[in-house]
């Protein structure tokens, strides 16, 4: 079980009011009420709250106008109110309640879409929290353990990690998918659950997913959509600056968590466990990479890299201060082969840092490539 009170990276804006997304189990309840122990604190996930607001938005009123300029109150999972959203708007430009640092959480952007998250644009930001990074755990983190288990503070923190996980993606279902009504055949949802995890780590192609899990291929545009939108998994889009090689433009599939990964694909005498490994490895180091990118707040974005010659490399991220190129191989040993995508990189990119995270132990250097275990890399990741 992971010992409590671990520091998170994730920094709240101060003072302006702010959603903060996450999937359900990254923390975001539990790091606002330490972070916040004296605000006023509205749960949706309490029955009662939606029934409340949603008939009466205006009950909202009562509650901000004895609080002061400045005082933060958190709305959580304020996804399951979305009409709650235009009387929020309206208080804020109001001169009639104080200026209080309104927090909403959400562990689902889809119905704030459908009804007009847009409203708060430019007096709320959006903010994102992640599983935990490796440097936040620190000597807790354990590279083989997070590859099947993730990285999530709600399975790492039960006393049964394992079947938490087990229970995670099936309840998501039940409680996000099938309570809003997201999808008619939740069977089918679930198959294609399934079958997309054998897409994690690669480009998406919907044709074969529709094959796998005998689920029309018109229907699956929504279903990866509402992926997204739930916040379970995201595309990676490739990498088109400067282009001198010919690229491939589609993107590619990673579901949020290592953990979650692991846990649907269901791995049996016929697979190959290096390359479901290796799939768990190269999305654990994008999810710390993400988070890392999010922390900073320094308007970075990643990105993969593919030539239609087959030369790769896994993540580029590019910002005003960054451009790295990181290739990850779930090898012990570096081989000619490892650094060839990266070199090929490297010639139409010169300016990039150019690094190969794999399994050895030591550090090294190879035609100008820093080879850094990936254990090791990501423990020092740090905003």
């Amino acid at each position: 079980m992971l010992q409590q009170n671990i520091k998170r990276f994730y920094s709240p804006p101060p003072q302006q009011s702010f959603f903060l997304f996450g999937p359900r189990g990254t923390g975001k309840s539990s790091f606002l009420k330490q972070f916040y122990p004296k605000a006023q604190c509205i749960d949706f996930l309490d029955p009662y709250n939606v029934d409340r607001f949603s008939y009466n938005p205006e009950a909202l009123e009562p509650l901000v106008k004895p609080l002061h300029d400045g005082d933060p109150f958190i709305l959580d999972e304020v996804q399951k109110v979305p009409s709650l959203l235009s009387k929020i708007h309206q208080i804020m430009e109001s001169h009639q309640f104080p200026k209080v640092q309104f927090i909403m959480t959400g562990s689902s952007a889809r119905k704030l879409k459908v009804h007009g998250v847009d409203l708060l644009a430019g007096r709320a930001l959006i903010t994102h929290m992640y599983p935990f990074m490796a440097s936040e755990l620190g000597d807790q983190f354990k590279l083989e353990k997070a590859l099947k288990l993730g990285l999530l503070p709600l399975v790492l923190g039960s006393p049964n990690p394992a079947q938490t996980l087990k229970s995670y993606v099936v309840l998501y279902i039940r409680e996000e998918v099938k309570q809003e009504g997201l999808v008619r055949n939740l069977s089918a949802f679930s198959r294609f659950l399934h079958a997309l995890s054998f897409s994690h780590g690669e480009v998406l192609n919907l044709n074969n997913v529709s094959r796998d899990c005998n689920v029309k291929r018109s229907t699956l545009d929504r279903y990866i959509e509402i992926v997204e939108d739930l916040l379970l998994g995201y595309r990676l889009p490739p990498f088109k600056k400067q282009n001198r090689k010919a690229t491939i433009s589609s993107s590619k599939f990673y579901y949020f968590d290592s953990g979650v990964y692991y846990s649907l694909r269901e791995v049996g005498p016929l697979d190959d466990s290096s390359i479901v490994m290796g799939a768990a490895l190269e999305g654990l180091v994008l999810q710390n990479l993400k988070a890392w990118i999010s922390y900073r707040r320094q308007e970075e974005e990643i990105f993969f890299w593919r030539t239609t010659a087959q030369n790769e490399v896994d993540f580029i991220i590019y910002g005003p201060n960054q451009f790295k190129a990181i290739e990850v191989k779930n090898s012990s040993r570096i081989s000619p082969a490892s650094l060839r995508g990266l070199l090929s990189f490297g010639q139409d990119y010169p300016l990039a840092e150019k690094i190969l995270l794999y399994r050895g132990k030591q550090e090294e250097i190879h035609k100008g490539i820093r080879c850094i275990p990936v254990e090791r890399f990501l423990k020092n990741l740090k905003p």
